[in-house]
């Protein structure tokens, strides 16, 4: 089935099977390798990714359930001139990565939420529901809750 949607500004057209996931599709047909699988049943969030402006779990999305959306994934989160993301900053200043499997999904989930509500340092309890929406092994979760509060706070006082 032909689907055409906007991944990270680019236009992607596509021959795929119904049946095919968007992780799949963004893995094996875009190239985009940033977004992990990991329980392939929407549990543990790795392979968030953000669809007209929603986290969803792409390992739950058919990618023909995305034909004419805009979809970014963490390749996506740098800026034009590779300038980090705030997010992307903050998690390396707050130690809140490790082996790394799960913090495309957690950047993406943060994302998603920031734009919705940049004041979202201000609100613990959005926070939680961000760090508890993706399963981390290695961080003890404390530092992510930093670094998204981190990077909330950067985006709406930045420095001179």
């Amino acid at each position: 089935m032909k689907i055409s949607f906007r991944v990270n500004g680019v236009e992607q057209i596509l021959d795929v099977e119904p049946r095919r996931l968007l992780a799949d599709v963004l893995r094996d047909e875009c190239g985009l390798t940033g977004t992990h699988l990991g329980c392939e049943h929407g549990i543990c969030g790795a392979c968030t990714v953000l669809m007209d402006g929603k986290a969803v779990r792409s390992c739950l999305v058919l990618a023909v359930q995305c034909d004419g959306s805009s979809l970014r994934t963490v390749e996506g989160l740098a800026g034009p001139d590779g300038e980090p993301h705030p997010l992307q900053r903050a998690f390396s200043a707050e130690h809140a990565l490790q082996c790394g499997f799960c913090t495309p999904g957690f950047l993406m989930a943060a994302a998603g939420a920031l734009e919705a509500d940049p004041a979202i340092d201000d609100d613990p309890e959005a926070i939680e529901g961000i760090v508890g929406s993706n399963i981390c092994r290695c961080t003890g979760y404390e530092p992510i809750r930093r670094a998204i509060a981190r990077a909330a706070k950067e985006q709406r006082y930045p420095t001179a």
